[in-house]
């Protein structure tokens, strides 16, 4: 019963894995690829579950449990700062300037 978890717990957190990957290469925009982020996360997850399942409460079962909390912890943070370097770098500065707001009305 252990056995087949672990398969599927490595099976589902591959397959995040690769889904997120396909994900970063298909879409065109640095904001669209920021969304695929949250899946690989699961993924990453998903594994140390695995591992945690196959080696429970040992040296590598933790430490495998406390990289996935690092991963999910930091994450979200990363993507924040991805998107406002992107939006920096494209716009030249963070603050909505006065265009944006009358183009965002006509909308």
């Amino acid at each position: 019963m252990r056995t087949a978890l672990v398969i599927v717990l490595l099976a589902l957190g591959v397959g995040l894995q690769l889904l997120s990957c396909l994900g970063l290469l298909v879409m065109r925009d640095t904001y669209a690829r920021l969304h695929y982020l949250a899946a690989s996360s699961f993924g990453v997850l998903a594994i140390a579950a695995a591992i945690f399942v196959e080696e429970p409460f040992s040296m590598i079962g933790e430490k495998a449990l406390l990289a996935a909390v690092f991963l999910l912890a930091t994450g979200p943070v990363l993507v924040h700062v991805t998107a406002r370097t992107a939006r920096t770098r494209r716009h030249g500065g963070w603050a909505i300037r006065n265009d944006e707001k009358v183009e965002r009305l006509e909308r």
